[in-house]
């Protein structure tokens, strides 16, 4: 593949970042490839686990599938140890432009497996898993975390991954144990930004491309994230309010001449109509269980034309 832009250079260049993040299922080829079309300049694939990834060829053409409008592309891992990390990060680096570790996840069964948000206790794990990467590839790795209760446990986690050799570090304004309803923690994330010698990305609550420039300006990080908010409204960073039908349709296109599965094609568009649609319509099309069952919806209520989107 040709040669790929460092994400860094971006960070370089003084303006913000705007960032579609690591989403489980959703941040991938199509998804991706829809959302730069609207003032998105850097990826996110999907939370990948390195030890599946490096160990399986089937893991590894499901989970992560690119080419050469794919970029620039982080890939995110999730590890416990830095052989896997550096195993998966070697069969990668080729067609990305950055590894990205996971150590913001915080579902149950993720940290059970000692992966994710808990990662956040294990700075010296994090600070090896860096060091190694750094050591076996020549691309960016950065670290996405979580803050703690305490920032002075965030102060000595990021400084150890700087010196370990991190490139940039994505900061979630939440602890591991707060909840998505409760409001992201700007303070802290501009604690991080002032602190940190390297780029910092805020992640949390971005919603629209206002709350996109009000969390730029309250932190002075180098980039701003959008998962739920780019999931609801992919045209979020070009300052659409709702997902324009055109987008909707740009989406239909490629996820189908992807050849996306039922199930991700049909939640991107559940996202995507969630503020559009009526209450009862929504209900009916979300029991919708196959590709012509959506399409027949859409073209019967909406005026898709299945035909000219395809052309």
């Amino acid at each position: 593949m040709p040669s790929r832009k460092s994400p860094v250079e971006l960070f370089e260049e003084g303006q913000r970042v705007n960032i579609c993040a690591p989403m489980v299922r959703y941040s991938k080829l199509p998804f991706r490839e829809l959302v730069r079309n609207y003032n998105v300049d850097l990826c996110y694939t999907p939370m990948i686990l390195a030890d599946v990834f490096k160990s399986s060829t089937y893991a590894r053409d499901s989970d992560f599938t690119t080419n050469e409008r794919d970029d620039p592309v982080i890939i995110q891992f999730a590890a416990n140890n830095a052989k896997d990390l550096v195993e998966a990060a070697e069969l990668a680096a080729p067609y990305v432009n950055g590894i990205d570790i996971n150590c913001g996840c915080p579902q149950k069964w993720a940290l059970q497996e000692h992966i994710g948000a808990f990662l956040m206790t294990e700075p010296e794990t994090v600070r090896d898993m860096v060091h190694s990467v750094k050591a076996h590839v020549d691309i960016p790795c950065s670290v996405k975390i979580r803050i703690h209760p305490d920032l002075k446990e965030t102060y000595e986690f990021v400084k150890r991954a700087e010196a370990a050799g991190a490139d940039f570090i994505t900061v979630h304004g939440r602890t591991r144990k707060q909840k998505s309803s409760e409001p992201v923690n700007l303070d802290a994330i501009r604690f991080v930004k002032e602190v940190a010698s390297v780029p910092v990305v805020a992640n949390g609550d971005v919603f629209s491309l206002t709350e996109a420039e009000d969390v730029f300006d309250k932190t002075g990080v180098n980039g701003v994230m959008a998962a739920r908010g780019i999931l609801q409204n992919p045209a979020l960073f070009a300052g659409d309010k709702h997902t324009p039908w055109e987008c909707i349709e740009r989406y239909i296109k490629l996820a189908l001449g992807y050849g996306t599965n039922t199930f991700i094609f049909h939640h991107h568009l559940m996202y995507m109509f969630e503020d559009v649609m009526s209450n009862a319509e929504r209900k009916t099309f979300n029991c919708l269980s196959s590709v012509p069952a959506i399409l027949d919806h859409l073209e019967k209520y909406w005026d898709l034309d299945v035909a000219r989107v395809m052309a």
